[in-house]
């Protein structure tokens, strides 16, 4: 009898330790924001956020804009590489403060413009075509006998122009280029500053 009421004693399962005291649990909260205060002061403050963000796009304001007047000499320079040249001058793309909705670009002057080149044998079949507004009126005219006429600068003005976005602003932009067919220009006033164009790249004279 004994035995089995041993064995019964051991196999019973042992009763669930009894939960603390809630004066206990009390004490221990206090202590655990004591602690929490603690590290939060040995923790090095955060720094405090500045008015400007770090990636903030830069847009030039119309009182920022500083335009400056360039001269650039035509004479035996290949066309196309002046236009495009000349129309991210115009436009402003070659100064860091660059804002795409402002005209933020430089003066240019171009001289001697009746003596730029034409590669291969565009100068005689480069056609231009414009309308007189009747019906069957279409014209057209190449480029030599445009640059040999009474107005050759317009090849320039041209080249320029459709590397220029449409629009009120390109319009805006293509009043500051300033085309001469000569060497002399009426601008020295304006003491602009000489852009050696055909020494930047063996490419850009022929």
């Amino acid at each position: 009898m004994q035995t089995e009421q041993e064995n019964s004693a051991e196999s019973a399962p042992e009763a669930p330790a009894a939960p603390p005291a809630p004066e206990a649990a009390a004490e221990e909260k206090p202590k655990k924001a004591a602690s929490k205060k603690a590290k939060a002061a040995e923790a090095p403050a955060a720094p405090k956020p500045s008015g400007r963000s770090p990636n903030k796009t830069y847009t030039a304001k119309p009182s920022d804009i500083e335009k400056n007047w360039i001269l650039i000499d035509a004479e035996d320079v290949v066309l196309g590489r002046l236009a495009s040249t000349v129309a991210n001058i115009l436009r402003g793309k070659h100064k860091p403060t660059f804002t795409p909705h402002m005209d933020c670009g430089d003066n240019v002057i171009i001289v001697n413009a009746a003596k730029v080149k034409l590669t291969g044998n565009k100068r005689s079949t480069k056609t231009y075509y414009w309308h007189t507004g009747h019906p069957g009126g279409i014209k057209e005219r190449t480029a030599d006998k445009i640059l040999d006429g009474r107005f050759p600068e317009r090849v320039v003005l041209k080249a320029v122009e459709r590397m220029i976005p449409r629009g009120p602003l390109g319009r805006k932009q293509m009043k500051n280029l300033k085309v001469y067919a000569g060497g002399e220009h009426p601008h020295e006033a304006q003491q602009p500053s000489t852009m050696d164009f055909a020494a930047r790249n063996p490419k850009n004279k022929r």
